[in-house]
């Protein structure tokens, strides 16, 4: 069983955890991290969720809970590291957003990365396949609802800044 902090309305520690999946009492909030994985090619990493988890066979971004003890950074590391075998230093990833919805405090983080596809290690139970995209393919993916809503409101707020990233390392053309 997997257990979370507790963090009060303005992103305080409260000293208590919680199981991970266990409703949250009011006043009660939990960390949620989120990563877009974008290659020079000016691609995003996208994962097809399994099909027994909640939104199972719509493609997502590599995120999760923040375990109890976990930091934001420590957190988004080891996400990215289980659902893709990317590894990357904490130092690696760009803090995109902080916002609080509903019961959890969020944090969108951008990982520059570039992997070949064959390279990426899936999940079992969590990820059945994997693919990048061009932020205009993840759009119209958005679009047929084949990333799940919440990504693809998250993909909307966040793409202006991926743009930028992307366009900072896109290799120089003579």
């Amino acid at each position: 069983m997997e257990f979370m902090d507790v963090y009060d309305e303005n992103r305080n520690l409260t000293g208590r955890i919680r199981p991970r999946g266990q409703g949250w009492l009011p006043g009660e909030y939990g960390l949620i991290v989120c990563a877009w994985v974008y290659n020079s090619r000016a691609q995003v990493l996208l994962t097809l969720r399994a099909q027994e988890k909640t939104w199972g066979l719509t493609w997502e971004n590599s995120g999760g809970a923040a375990q109890a003890g976990e930091d934001s950074l420590t957190a988004i590391t080891r996400e990215v590291w289980e659902e893709t075998g990317i590894r990357r230093s904490p130092r690696d990833f760009v803090l995109l957003r902080t916002e609080r919805d509903g019961a959890f405090h969020l944090d969108h983080y951008a990982l520059h990365a570039d992997v070949p596809i064959g390279d990426i290690r899936l999940l079992a139970g969590e990820t059945v396949d994997a693919k990048w995209v061009t932020l205009e393919e993840a759009e119209a993916m958005v679009r047929r609802g084949e990333i799940c809503d919440i990504i693809g409101r998250e993909f909307f707020a966040q793409e202006p800044m991926l743009r930028k990233l992307m366009e900072q390392a896109a290799p120089e053309t003579e």
